[in-house]
């Protein structure tokens, strides 16, 4: 588990009634999973999910999995790839993984990537960011 949990987050937050509901977990040392099924209230084009749900998506994978290693981080850059439409009402798999870390003058800096894949294992969205130590 991440060392901080917010109840009301957005993306995994369970108070949140609006919530993605977001659970993920550690599969390897230095990467989280999580499936999630975009609906209706998710698209941005009929059919397709917006592209600031998939933003969501990928930056709240990273941010896990800098909680699962116990560092508390915000997102200081994130640049998306945004690859194949991603249609909703088929499940997703979102893979964050920790790159590596690099300590400033100012503060801790890290860096991580994420992949959103659909069900047949193709690629629809993938990230790279940076975290300034919060």
């Amino acid at each position: 588990m991440p060392e901080v949990e917010d109840g009301m987050c957005f993306a995994c937050g369970e108070e949140n009634p609006i919530s993605l509901a977001l659970k993920f977990e550690k599969i390897e040392e230095n990467k989280v999973k999580a499936e999630f099924i975009p609906g209706e209230y998710h698209q941005g084009y009929k059919g397709i999910i917006h592209g600031g749900i998939t933003a969501t998506l990928l930056d709240e994978a990273m941010a896990h999995v800098l909680g699962f290693k116990g560092i508390k981080a915000y997102t200081a850059e994130l640049n998306i790839r945004y690859r194949k439409a991603i249609e909703i009402g088929k499940k997703l798999e979102i893979i964050g993984e920790y790159k590596s870390s690099k300590k400033s003058s100012i503060a801790n800096v890290y860096y991580a990537r994420a992949e959103i894949f659909d069900n047949n294992g193709n690629l629809k969205a993938e990230a790279r960011a940076k975290f300034i130590e919060a």
